[in-house]
């Protein structure tokens, strides 16, 4: 071109340069095309008018969802909008590839973007070359889709603000990885550090509690809500230079501080700094982007975990007491374990309570449900609780009051939440070892004899609290022998991980029968008994169980050898051979006889022969009926068993209170009674009936034989 001809219009230089020029109104809903742009859209060359359906269907989709997503973003930044759009045909083949070059803006009047561009066919290159890790095609590209789902599943994963720190230091970007990381947050008027990647912590102190009134990149980001980009050491002194001295000796070429944004709110700012230039492309830009939002949305979710983590924690120091006192002459264990969804809290609790009496009281108990409002009631029942067993009320007294304060906060005039608790409430004499329990609707007590022998002891109950308002609760008193063990839990400790009531005491006795160490080590290996497969008939590996809350208490009255006390002790003690229960049966409580037909079999679960159980237990049987039909008396049933497997002996003795001494009949064929002491005589080795001062007591003794084979009753809960 010679000096003084008049330059070339804009539309013939982007003809020679293969340009094309479009014009998009969103308003409107019209883009318009010269006659290049037309050409590459695989239309006629010719200036045209498309509606957005028309332009739409020209393109592939990904790539339009890309368009509507890269608008807005550059809007915000004021920078182009630069994107890599595939040209469809009719039969859905790539035509080719252009990049679309624009200046956007947004007209808060109309709601609308416009747009001015350029499109300019690319060639798609060959992929692992440089030129394909350019700004918008090819490898380059992929990775960075790639980066973005990995850096997305990382992100969501991270469960504590120091995981989504771990996960941010560890992003290695596409084409542009930086080598230093700062998570501003905001505290009233300052700015505070969440963390940082690739600095020595004595270099974050005059970053810290800044005013957000400084200038410096991070508190503008803040004050805004709008990203700072600085490509260069001069670009950063023109535009900061108060605060350039900070950041100038780490030697650093390229910033990007972005605004960490949750539902409008920016709430912090993420820093990247890198070692070399960066021009920030619009593409990068939408990289950074995009990860800040990832990285506000994984803070803020760390943040709500936390905080609900941090009230679990209150709650259950709040509301689960300390062992202490201890009860002298035993020894006591318990743990909690909460669920594992939601707030991790939920209605289970324990208790050990003193009472003026010098006794102590155990409870153990289940409110309905595992959220907050079960908790809530838990406390306040907890605390109802202690307050009935201070005014020196009985067990079944205490439970009365509770279940209808219980009936009195749930039952409200639109029946809406109404919640009832499972609870044990047990006294406890430590110097006779006495216990006195009654029961509202949980799970039986389970007694470890001193010779390893696990068994259900029944108790009498009631309905669970908060049910019926006079609800009664009846009692049952026995002892805790020397080296015996008392475990106390609810419904979780049995039931989680695939098991029923049945399985889940099967497992439990497992533990308690194969268990040597101390009291605190049993009580873990309960805990950890719910960790097993995916249920209680397949094998796998471990898995965590947590669909139910767990508490657990274990009582135990030391034997004379030290009972769980030192290793040493422990270690060289002989177990002791006496095996001894003892259960009563109130005359309105007939179907107790068959409590009492089981309670035999679970305490001769491995005697040697089977047909001695059997004879055992229909003895126990007629002995036990005998007493309840011919006296207005109770039964009291003492099982002893004594010896060493292959020589030992079953001694079964029944009081009570009535005078009249039993004595053989001779009954006749059609007689449905007078047969017992036949029996007796019949089946046991030895029998006898003893006249007591008040009442009598009829026994009956059966010798294990030697040489019998193992075939007994397997165990039984």
């Amino acid at each position: 071109m010679r000096t003084g001809e008049p330059l070339p219009s804009v539309e013939d230089v982007l003809a020679a340069l293969a340009t094309g020029m479009w014009h998009w109104d969103t308003a409107t809903g019209l883009v318009t095309v010269d006659a290049e742009a037309a050409r590459l859209l695989g239309l006629p060359a010719k200036p045209v008018t498309l509606t957005e359906a028309q332009t739409r269907a020209r393109l592939h989709p990904v790539d339009w969802n890309e368009i509507t997503g890269v608008v807005p973003l550059a809007v915000a930044e004021g920078t182009l909008a630069e994107v890599r759009i595939r040209i469809m045909d009719e039969q859905g083949d790539v035509l080719r590839v252009v990049r679309s070059r624009s200046k956007p803006s947004y007209d808060p009047e109309r709601r609308a973007y416009e747009l001015i561009g350029t499109l300019q066919e690319v060639t798609e290159p060959i992929p692992g070359t440089a030129a394909a890790r350019s700004a918008v095609t090819g490898d380059w590209r992929r990775s960075r889709e790639a980066f973005l789902l990995d850096a997305g599943r990382a992100l969501a994963e991270a469960r504590s603000t120091e995981e989504v720190l771990r996960v941010a230091a560890g992003l290695s970007m596409p084409g542009f990885s930086p080598d230093g990381l700062i998570l501003f947050g905001v505290e009233g008027d300052r700015l505070t550090i969440t963390g940082q990647h690739g600095h020595q912590p004595d270099d974050m102190g005059p970053f810290a509690y800044m005013p957000l009134t400084t200038d410096y990149p991070a508190t503008e980001v803040v004050r805004t809500g709008r990203a700072v980009y600085l490509s260069s050491p001069e670009e950063y002194k023109a535009r900061y230079p108060a605060t350039w001295p900070l950041a100038r000796h780490f030697a650093r070429r390229s910033w990007a501080f972005l605004p960490l944004t949750v539902a409008g709110r920016t709430i912090g700012t993420w820093m990247a700094g890198f070692t070399y230039p960066v021009a920030f492309t619009p593409d990068e830009r939408a990289v950074l982007a995009t990860v800040a939002r990832m990285l506000a949305q994984a803070l803020s979710r760390a943040g709500t975990a936390e905080t609900e983590r941090e009230l679990t924690d209150g709650l259950q120091r709040s509301m689960l007491p300390s062992l202490g006192p201890e009860i002298p002459g035993m020894r006591v264990a318990a743990r909690y374990i909460p669920t594992g969804g939601g707030l991790q809290v939920g209605g289970d609790w324990y208790d050990m309570i003193p009472l003026p009496s010098g006794r102590f009281a155990l409870v153990i108990g289940d409110v309905q449900g595992h959220d907050v409002r079960a908790a809530g009631l838990m406390g306040q029942l907890r605390i109802a609780l202690r307050a009935y067993a201070a005014e020196g009320h009985r067990p079944d007294a205490v439970l009365s009051r509770a279940s209808r304060f219980l009936h009195g906060i749930t039952h409200d005039e639109e029946m809406t939440d109404l919640r009832f608790a499972t609870c044990l409430y047990g006294e406890v004499d430590p110097a006779t070892g006495m216990l006195e329990i009654a029961r509202a609707g949980h799970p039986h007590p389970v007694i470890r004899m001193a010779d390893g022998t696990v068994m259900l002891r029944p108790t009498a109950g009631g309905l669970p609290l908060g049910i019926d308002p006079d609800a009664d609760y009846p009692t049952t008193r026995f002892a805790l022998e020397p080296g015996e063990t008392l475990m106390l839990c609810t419904d979780g400790l049995i039931e989680t991980g695939g098991h029923d009531m049945a399985t889940g005491w099967h497992r439990l006795r497992a533990i308690l029968e194969d268990h040597r160490d101390d009291l605190e080590t049993l009580a873990d290996a309960l805990v950890q008994g719910v960790h097993g497969p995916s249920s209680h008939h397949t094998t796998g590996p471990l898995a965590d169980r947590r669909e139910d809350d767990i508490a657990l208490l274990l009582l135990c009255r030391p034997g004379e050898d030290g009972g769980y006390g030192s290793a040493a002790v422990r270690s060289t003690a002989v177990r002791p051979r006496v095996r001894r229960t003892l259960l009563s049966v109130g005359q309105d409580e007939p179907e107790r006889i068959a409590e009492a037909r089981q309670y035999l079999r679970d305490l001769l679960h491995d005697w040697a022969s089977a047909e001695q159980v059997d004879s055992a237990v229909l003895l126990v049987s007629e002995m036990v009926t005998n007493v309840l039909v011919h006296t207005d008396a109770d039964a009291l049933l003492l099982a002893e068993v004594t010896g060493e497997g292959g020589g030992r002996r079953l001694r079964v003795e029944v009081f009570d209170t009535g005078d009249d001494l039993p004595h053989k009949r001779r009954p006749g064929e059609l007689a449905s009674s007078g047969r017992g002491l036949m029996l007796i005589g019949l089946l046991a080795d030895a029998w006898g009936v003893d006249p007591r001062g008040e009442g009598k007591s009829i026994w009956f003794v059966l010798y294990e034989p030697p040489d019998a084979p193992a075939d007994g009753p397997g165990p039984a809960v």
